[in-house]
């Protein structure tokens, strides 16, 4: 029906064309001539100045006989072929090609043509051409079928919780008996809720892998357009198409575009937006039952989403998707992983060790990140150093082997370096130091990275005072070689990192005596001009900053004071920085004992493990995990 109604409009667009072309284009030999009066062409006929004539209907076309043509109209009736013959002036007579209706046809025909073409446009904006340009008001929505690449529940790792929640939904619509002879209902709509890369989009085409039912697939930008009602329009037609084919799925990827909360930001609401939020929570759960189609939706912000659609009957499930723990990115290693070549020294778990905070998407750049570099040297399979080499790739940036570093500024650094590691090394609850490195990656000119025995869920107060500690070290180690005039600006990003945990320890953990156990996150947001939050009183404010620079300075102090103390032990690790420019754990500890390290500067192969540092780089929730960033 669609490929009609196209090939109907370019039919009509060349008619159009061609009428309009025959009742303009004219006869040419009258365009390219000059209109005289009558009285004028018999004047000249009577004076002997016409050689030929043409007669076309009621136009005369004249040739004078200097060469020159002229053009007029006779009048009707009058007979002056016999005039012209006794002048001895060649006539010619062109047949009549139109009649009277024809002639009229062509007038008329251009402005039939644009009115039925006016009326052939109209009818698609309304909805008459749901494929057209100007279908609007239609669904978006897309039947997936996927013959190849199918996903299943197969290649989903890592996330079982989230997987066996989706999996009785699936099974709900398989038999849906075995659940409804206990009076259970099937659910309505489940929403999916992590960080960005945990797979809410891959576990959605498993779930259309598995079920064996129709599976629509639509963003919720596409509901959003610049003509008003369009979006309430598209969700009532998105339903619409449902209907038709339940039982079956609708899946909206990122809902939050059309979800949000009604009623904030500037102006109140009442806009497009929130027209097609109020349709979708009618068609969800309305005075018309929609049964067997169930909504499926993935948000990363589940903050912002409208409390009604999350109430039950709408979204009866909302399901967790969080980032992997050590069993499971091992799991999402493999997946990833089974169509890469793999040497015989890869081991997986360690890699899914070395990689705490990593999403599935992170996971999946790594593995495409090693198959490259071995692709780059002509291997014939992934190594473990390809992994490793991805792994600082991915975490700390490309390696900048290029970039000029006078002697002075490599000095400065590998002492800068060391007294993070030789800090790190000697405080209990720091994660191990599995590599210190002076060679440019990124924006830092060195790192020292840690590596957790497993995945942090929380942090203790003696532990973050001890992290504060291994981040002020570089500071400390400036000062006890250069003193205090000497000091560079390198430990911005430590003190920036030190002051967001201590932040966190006063204003969120509650774990400064003196402020107490009030969460003035908040407030000091409000405070600092933002538009959410409470004030607090100045005396409060000062109160927290000063407790947070209390802890900076006690942890810079005991840095300070252990690098004092072992001031042989970091004078050996910053020469040895300085002779090897990277160094393993391993090796630390050998160039602190004063052995040799042998090899390569870059250590043997597979003991290096770079990993998250220790240092948070944004304070993490109250009993939340966090990703930490390496101490520079």
């Amino acid at each position: 029906m669609g490929n009609a109604r196209n090939i109907a409009f370019w039919v009509v667009l060349f008619l159009m064309i061609l009428a309009l072309f025959n009742a303009f284009g004219g006869n040419s030999a009258q365009m390219n001539s000059t209109q005289i009066p009558y009285s004028d062409f018999i004047q000249r006929v009577e004076n002997d100045q016409v050689g030929s004539v043409t007669i076309d209907g009621e136009t005369v076309v004249i040739t004078g006989t200097d060469g020159r043509r002229y053009s007029t109209v006779r009048p009707l009736g009058e007979n002056i072929a016999d005039r012209l013959i006794d002048k001895k002036v060649e006539v010619k007579v062109e047949r009549q090609q139109q009649s009277g209706f024809m002639s009229l046809l062509g007038v008329w025909l251009p402005f039939i043509l644009l009115i039925g073409v006016w009326i052939f446009m109209m009818n698609r904006m309304q909805g008459g051409g749901k494929g057209g340009a100007m279908g609007f008001g239609k669904s978006k929505a897309r039947l997936l079928t996927e013959k190849h690449g199918r996903v299943t529940f197969d290649d989903v790792a890592g996330i079982d919780e989230a997987k066996e929640e989706l999996e009785e939904i699936v099974e709900f619509l398989r038999n849906p008996q075995k659940f409804s002879r206990l009076g259970g209902k099937i659910p309505k709509g489940a929403l999916l809720v992590g960080p960005p890369g945990t797979g809410k989009t891959l576990l959605a085409r498993a779930i259309a892998g598995e079920a064996g039912v129709p599976f629509f697939t639509i963003s919720g930008s596409d509901f959003v357009e610049m003509f008003v009602g369009v979006g309430a329009s598209r969700v009532r037609d998105m339903f619409e198409q449902a209907k038709k084919s339940a039982p079956c799925i609708v899946f909206i990827d990122e809902i939050d575009a059309v979800g949000r909360a009604r009623g904030v930001g500037i102006g109140g609401g009442n806009d497009e937006r929130e027209q097609t939020l109020n349709q979708l929570l009618v068609e969800m759960d309305g005075f018309e039952a929609n049964e067997g189609i169930i909504i499926i939706a993935a948000t990363n912000r589940k903050d912002v989403l409208d409390p009604a659609l999350l109430r039950p009957g709408r979204f009866d499930r909302q399901i967790h998707v969080p980032n992997p723990d050590i069993r499971g990115r091992e799991k999402i290693l493999g997946v990833h992983a089974r169509k890469v070549p793999q040497g015989p020294d890869v081991d997986l778990r360690l890699i899914a060790r070395g990689t705490p905070g990593f999403s599935g998407a992170d996971l999946m750049n790594l593995v495409n990140e090693a198959a490259l570099m071995a692709a780059r040297i002509g291997r014939r399979f992934v190594t473990m150093d390809d992994f490793e080499n991805a792994k600082d790739k991915v975490m700390l940036g490309v390696e900048r082997r290029s970039m000029v570093l006078t002697p002075e500024q490599k000095e400065k650094t590998a002492y800068h370096e060391a007294g993070h590691a030789i800090v790190g090394l000697s405080m209990p609850k720091c994660d191990p130091v599995y590599k210190a490195t002076i060679i440019p990656r990124g924006s830092a000119l060195g790192m020292v990275v840690s590596l957790p025995e497993m995945d942090r869920l929380n942090y203790h107060k003696d532990e973050a005072k001890q992290k504060i500690a291994m981040t002020m070290a570089g500071k400390a180690a400036e000062i006890i070689k250069y003193g205090e005039e000497g000091v560079s600006n390198g430990p911005a990003g430590d003190i920036q990192q030190a002051s967001a945990l201590a932040r966190a320890m006063v204003m969120r953990w509650g774990m400064s005596d003196k402020v107490g156990a009030v969460d003035y996150a908040e407030a000091h947001q409000g405070y600092s001009g933002n538009t959410g939050g409470f004030s607090v009183s100045a005396a409060t404010k000062e109160l927290i900053e000063q407790e947070v620079r209390d802890l900076i300075d006690e942890g810079y102090e005991v840095a300070y004071r252990i690098l004092t103390e072992k001031s042989e032990e970091f004078e050996r690790l910053a020469k040895g920085l300085l002779e090897h420019e990277t160094l393993t754990g391993e090796e630390i500890g050998r160039v602190i004992r004063g052995e040799d390290v042998g090899g390569s500067d870059d250590g043997p192969a597979g003991t290096a493990i770079p990993s998250v540092p220790a240092v948070p780089r944004v304070p993490p929730a109250a009993g939340g995990a966090q990703q930490p960033v390496p101490t520079a």
